[in-house]
């Protein structure tokens, strides 16, 4: 199959950026309720949030395969109920995106979070406001450069994501080949020009990320 050479730089930012929308609202409610809630299985939820970060990204890709797979509880529930199959998709490519970028994204909003006074949300509940009223009026402007600095930095990571990708989504030509893949494809058929070009592309990606993410820091916008 042939497509032309932008199509894996336009799947891996769409894969990332629907990735990020669908977790993000997901991992700004765990960045709050682990650094405002107190509970008993909350080093347990720590520990899982912190899993993806860990694990190798090929044993995540497994998992995904057998929890969404054909055979698996979810895919098999989805393909009898919607007819839906999620695996060797691009579906399934911003699956696994969002699976590794919520690490990223919840332990760089948590520490912002819990930089937020509790003082100033306790006069916002003193004053009649309830938790989503002081989140989004107190907490979230106070502590919004940390939490837009995650949702950065897990866009980069979904833009990178390999391993569990090739797992789960396969390395399809013209479907689900996004950036990594297709210089995983490009150096083992020996075509380095077609490599360095999407090599390219990630550094440039990623030096970007890393210099909004440097601005975001509160320090840096204090200097």
């Amino acid at each position: 199959m042939t497509y032309p050479a932008t199509f894996p730089v336009l799947l891996s930012l769409r894969v990332a950026t629907t990735a990020l929308i669908l977790v993000a609202p997901i991992g700004i409610a765990l960045a709050w309720t682990q650094a405002r809630k107190t509970y008993r299985l909350r080093a347990v939820v720590d520990a899982a949030i912190l899993l993806p970060l860990v694990l190798p990204p090929s044993v995540i890709g497994y998992f995904l395969v057998v929890i969404f797979g054909r055979r698996g509880p979810i895919g098999q529930w989805l393909g009898e109920t919607f007819d839906v199959r999620l695996i060797f998709t691009p579906n399934a490519a911003i699956v696994a995106a969002a699976v590794v970028a919520l690490p990223m994204l919840v332990k760089t909003a948590q520490p912002a979070i819990e930089s937020v006074p509790r003082d100033l949300e306790a006069v916002g509940r003193s004053l009649g406001l309830g938790p989503l009223a002081v989140f989004f009026r107190i907490t979230l402007p106070s502590a919004w450069r940390g939490i837009v600095a995650g949702i950065v930095l897990g866009f980069a990571r979904a833009v990178g994501e390999f391993g569990a990708t090739l797992m789960f989504a396969g390395n399809i030509p013209g479907r689900t080949n996004t950036m990594p893949l297709e210089i995983f494809a490009a150096y083992q058929a020996g075509d380095d020009r077609r490599a360095l070009l999407y090599v390219a592309t990630l550094v440039a990606i990623s030096c970007l990320v890393v210099l909004v993410a440097t601005r975001l820091n509160p320090r840096e916008a204090t200097s």
